[in-house]
C-alpha cells in the first residue's frame, strides 16, 4: 500500500495541524548559515546547538527521503498588563511538547500503517533545524527576528516535525515577506537582532529568562526587561503579520492557566517549591527553575 504527499497533508490536518509541508531530506545553505552563527558564538551557552546532526539531517534517522514539518496555532487573545509580569504566549497554557507530541505520534503511526517506510518524529527535543525545514516545507519563511512567519497564522505557531523513509513529493520553498519592514530589529530594547536574520542569543531577553542559570543576569539584560520575567514577545507582537493576521486557536489545552496570564512580581518572588511544582506541572514553563523564577522577577522589579 502506498500513499501520495497530499494524503499524508489531509490526514495531518485531520487530526489538527494547521499547516503540515513536505521536503526532501537533503541539508542545504541553512547548515553553513548554522555554522557561521555558531562561529560567531551567537548561541551562548546553548552547547547543543552545535551539535553535528543539527547539521547533516541524514544522521538523524538512517535512509530518510522526507522531512514533514507541522505547524499548529497557538494563539489566544489575551493581552498583557503593564504593572504585572510578563510570560511568553508560548508559555501560558499546556505544554506544546505534550500537545504535538501527541499529534505528531498519531501521524507517524499512520504514516507506518500505510506503507513499510520508517519514521522518527520530534518536537523542539532534537538537534533539527525546524524552523529552516519548515520555510522548505512551504509553510512559511524564517522573518528576520529570526521566527517562522505564516501567511495565515503570523508566527503564533510551534513547529514539528516527522522524518521518514518514504519518498515524497516536496512542495515548494516559502518565498519571503518581510520586505523592507524593520520592526523587530528597531523594537528589540537589547538589540539583540544584530542583522536581519541573526539573533545573538547572548543580548537575548528570552534567552537569559529561560536558558540562563547564572545567579544575575547581566545588568544590561536586567535593566531592559519591561517585567518580561519567562521569554520575550515584543520581536512577535511588534510583526504586521501577528497584529493584522493572528487567528484563535482551536486548541483548548493553550489557553492561559490562571496564574501564567499577568502574575504580580511580588507573587513570583515569594514562590515556593511547593507552589512552582504545582504551577508548572504541565507546563513548558517548568523549565524554568524556581531560583530563575526568584531572579527574573527581582531584576524586574529593581
Amino acid at each position: 500500500m502506498g500513499i501520495d504527499s497530499q494524503a499524508v497533508k489531509d490526514y495531518g490536518k485531520s487530526i489538527g495541524f494547521t499547516k503540515v509541508g513536505i521536503a526532501q531530506a537533503v541539508s542545504g545553505q541553512e547548515s553553513q548559515r548554522l555554522e557561521a552563527w555558531l562561529q560567531q558564538g551567537y548561541h551562548g551557552t546553548m552547547d547543543w546547538m552545535a551539535n553535528p546532526k543539527r547539521q547533516d539531517i541524514t544522521q538523524m534517522l538512517p535512509g530518510v527521503r522526507s522531512v514533514i514539518s507541522v505547524a499548529l496555532n497557538y494563539y489566544t487573545p489575551y493581552q498583557h498588563q503593564p504593572d504585572r509580569a510578563k510570560i511568553s504566549r508560548y508559555g501560558w497554557g499546556r505544554d506544546y511538547h505534550k500537545i504535538l507530541g501527541k499529534k505528531l505520534s498519531a501521524l507517524t503511526t499512520w504514516l507506518k500503517s500505510q506503507t513499510n517506510c520508517e519514521a522518527r518524529s520530534y518536537v523542539d527535543t532534537a538537534p533539527i533545524m525546524e524552523k529552516a525545514w519548515a520555510e522548505r516545507g512551504g509553510i512559511g519563511w524564517i522573518g528576520k527576528h529570526s521566527n517562522l512567519i505564516t501567511k495565515d497564522y503570523g508566527s503564533w505557531i510551534f513547529l514539528g516535525e516527522v522524518l521518514t523513509t518514504l519518498e515524497l513529493t516536496p512542495d515548494r520553498p516559502h518565498t519571503q515577506h518581510c520586505g523592507s519592514c524593520t520592526r523587530c530589529l528597531d523594537a528589540c530594547p537589547t538589540q539583540a537582532i544584530v542583522a536581519p536574520f541573526v539573533v545573538d542569543a547572548r543580548k537575548c531577553i528570552a534567552y537569559h529568562t529561560i536558558e540562563n542559570r547564572s545567579e544575575n543576569l547581566p545588568t544590561a539584560i536586567a535593566s531592559k526587561l519591561n517585567n518580561w520575567v519567562a521569554g520575550c514577545d515584543i520581536c512577535q507582537d511588534v510583526c504586521p503579520w501577528n497584529q493584522k493576521f493572528p487567528q484563535v486557536t482551536e486548541v483548548e489545552e493553550f489557553s492561559p492557566f490562571p496564574y501564567n496570564l499577568n502574575p504580580k512580581l511580588e507573587e513570583l518572588i515569594e514562590l515556593s517549591e511547593a507552589e512552582w511544582d504545582q504551577r508548572f506541572t504541565g507546563s513548558a514553563l517548568r523549565r524554568i527553575k524556581l531560583k530563575q523564577w526568584h531572579r527574573n522577577a527581582l531584576a524586574a522589579i529593581s
